[in-house]
This record gives C-alpha cells, sequence and structure tokens, in this order.
C-alpha cells in the first residue's frame, strides 16, 4: 500500500449544518452533494474531503449506529501564507458558525496558528508556518525557509 491518502471522511450527525457552513459560510463549491447522504469537497491535490450523514455511515460499514462516534483526537490543518491570513480565516470562520478552540497566536514550532470546530465537531487548525512548503507536485516540505 502507498503512504497516501485519497478520501478523508468523517461522520456527522447534522449534514444540513455542515453543508451551511463549508457551502454557505465559507464559500466552498461541492464536488458531490447528495442530500441526507453525503458532501464530497475537493480540499487538495488528490484529496477529497467527505461529511457523511450518520446513519449512512453506519449502514455503509455495515454496523449499527453505535460504531459512528464523535470525532476525537483529530485535527485538519490549513496553511496559509501569512499571519494576517490565520486572523483572517478564523474571523471568516467564526462568522459562518465555527466554535473558536484556540484563539490565533505565536505557535510552538516557531509560526502562527488557531483552531476552530466546524458545526459537526471537526476541529481544524489554520496556520502559517515559515517551515512549510509545499512543490508544485504536492510534495511537502518541512524544510523550507521564507525569502
Amino acid at each position: 500500500m502507498d503512504s497516501r491518502a485519497t478520501f478523508i471522511t468523517f461522520a456527522t450527525s447534522d449534514l444540513d449544518a455542515a453543508r451551511s457552513f463549508y457551502v454557505d459560510g465559507l464559500g466552498w463549491t461541492p464536488t458531490l452533494d447528495v442530500p441526507e447522504e453525503i458532501l464530497f469537497f475537493q480540499v487538495g491535490h488528490g484529496l477529497m474531503l467527505g461529511l457523511f450523514y450518520a446513519p449512512k455511515f453506519a449502514e455503509d460499514l455495515g454496523g449499527p449506529a453505535r460504531i459512528v462516534t464523535p470525532v476525537n483526537g483529530v485535527t485538519l490543518s490549513h496553511n496559509v501564507s501569512s499571519p494576517a491570513e490565520v486572523d483572517r480565516v478564523i474571523a471568516q470562520a467564526l462568522a459562518a458558525g465555527a466554535n473558536l478552540v484556540k484563539p490565533p497566536q505565536q505557535a510552538a514550532f516557531g509560526g502562527y496558528h488557531g483552531h476552530f470546530a466546524d458545526p459537526n465537531g471537526v476541529i481544524w487548525e489554520v496556520a502559517h508556518n515559515p517551515g512549510w512548503a509545499v512543490d508544485a507536485d504536492g510534495t511537502v516540505r518541512l524544510d523550507a525557509i521564507e525569502e
């Protein structure tokens, strides 16, 4: 198996709230939107984010609804070009209905970041990290230096 992921999918108890947040609040365009079932968004080079209505998620796994648990111990990260952009994205998310988890601030890794949770509890980190870079082919470099 190659070390890559093409879909990250979360069960969501309120698909309508997720749609309102991501589409209406953040302005994202769904790649696929099946009402009362699933939303897919292209979130990176070859990477989709799926928000799957929890009862349908459990059904797809072939198990009882109890197999669906709240999202726990996971963050999705959105890296931006400056601390001001971190502040702007966090403010946009809060205006769209996100809950503030950690206000934007200097980070231990040398950058600047903050965290919010979407209406279903998915935690997003918005970060400016001067040590990251993403090459044209999608390779992430952790040794980048701002010029």
